[in-house]
């Protein structure tokens, strides 16, 4: 599905606080999210599955043929069961420490907390972001159809080869208010 892109610019006087912490931070979000909705987040896998990339990835160095994890995936709060984050990732599995990929494919742990866990050291580098219609994604949220989501691009870094790449979405009209710890 083609995503109906709005603007690859992002007004960020238009934005919260939060909004632009979490389009700009290099930590995880997990531990952002917890720390700002003073609630525990949990991991809901969508999708995951190894396959061959029919177009190359230039940001991931990978050409035609060459597997990668596809991993779609939900931040929902442990107690509210609200649906914070929607992200999507290409990770490329022979460029993981086998214990890091088994933990990554076996658990229900976001990455951040897996890295976290295996000590990878890791450099992150915002590569996009942008707004758009949340097509698809309105049915995790409370939001309809042709609302705009937020969302920003990264590669991972490891060993100084880029072992992954994540793209995190969360609507526009999420965490909107600062002082105030959540706004649907």
């Amino acid at each position: 599905m083609q995503k109906i892109l709005v603007s690859k610019y992002i007004e960020p006087r238009n934005l919260s606080s939060f909004q632009r912490i979490l389009l700009t931070t290099d930590g995880t979000l997990t531990e952002i999210l917890e720390a700002y909705l003073l609630e525990k987040i949990q991991l809901v896998k969508l999708s995951e599955e190894l396959i061959k990339i029919a177009k190359p990835i230039l940001a991931l160095n990978l050409e035609v043929g060459t597997q990668v994890i596809e991993r779609k995936v939900l931040l929902r709060g442990k107690i509210s069961l609200n649906n914070f984050i929607y992200a999507e990732s290409i990770i490329v599995p022979e460029r993981l420490d086998s214990r890091f990929k088994s933990r990554l494919i076996e658990s229900q742990e976001p990455i951040g907390r897996l890295w976290l866990e295996h000590k990878l050291e890791t450099f992150k580098e915002i590569i996009d972001s942008g707004v758009e219609i949340s097509e698809e994604l309105f049915h995790y949220f409370n939001i309809a159809r042709e609302d705009k989501m937020l969302s920003r691009t990264y590669r991972v870094f490891s060993n100084q080869q880029p072992i992954m790449m994540i793209t995190e979405k969360f609507p526009e009209s999420y965490f909107i208010k600062d002082n105030e710890r959540f706004v649907f």
